[in-house]
């Protein structure tokens, strides 16, 4: 592949992409770690894996653009916290998890649909949405198992609640960086992020 240039914006965007697979693969990790339930230590740690992946994936990709990241101190899912406060239990763990995976591959999935989009950046895109797609299923299938514990009724509401916290997130996400995004909305990367 040729390494065809990318815009500053594009590289802070990629560089945020992978700062936020850093935290996913950080939190995950020490989750999966000391995780009593051994079905959901092992998905929690195939998920641990993948995101790290991600992270790697991404800075592959701007090392084949010849670029380096940029540090990104801040991670999409850092500002959650202050959105919802931190998740009690591992019904809400996962339901948080599946609404940020859920921003992610819609995310990515507009990402790659642009039509002037790096071919770099298309197949790595390409490589994550694939895992992306596993995440979103065997943290539903979970969640749908915790209906026994919590009610349905329950886990529908904590999703929608972290819906509604994302949803704040990814406005003030969109005011704090537009300098970065403008033009990728301008291209339509972040119209329905």
């Amino acid at each position: 592949m040729e390494a065809m240039k990318i815009t500053e914006s594009e590289r802070w965007l990629l560089s945020f992409y992978r700062v936020s697979e850093i935290n996913g693969a950080q939190f995950f990790g020490r989750l999966a770690k000391n995780m009593k339930d051994k079905k959901i230590q092992y998905d929690l740690t195939k998920h641990f894996a993948d995101e790290s992946q991600h992270a790697w994936l991404w800075t592959k990709c701007l090392g084949d653009l010849n670029m380096d990241p940029i540090n990104v101190m801040e991670s999409y899912q850092d500002q959650y916290v202050a959105a919802v406060g931190l998740p009690t239990n591992m019904m809400e763990v996962l339901a948080i998890t599946q609404v940020f995976e859920r921003r992610v591959i819609g995310q990515y999935g507009v990402h790659r649909g642009l039509k002037d989009i790096n071919p770099y950046v298309a197949a790595t895109l390409d490589l994550i949405m694939e895992d992306e797609k596993w995440h979103i299923e065997w943290i539903t299938q979970s969640l749908k198992e915790m209906e026994t514990k919590f009610t349905k009724e329950v886990v529908i509401s904590t999703l929608k609640k972290y819906h509604e916290a994302d949803q704040a997130v990814y406005e003030k996400t969109l005011k704090e960086h537009g300098e970065h995004l403008k033009e990728l909305m301008d291209k339509k990367a972040f119209k329905a992020w």
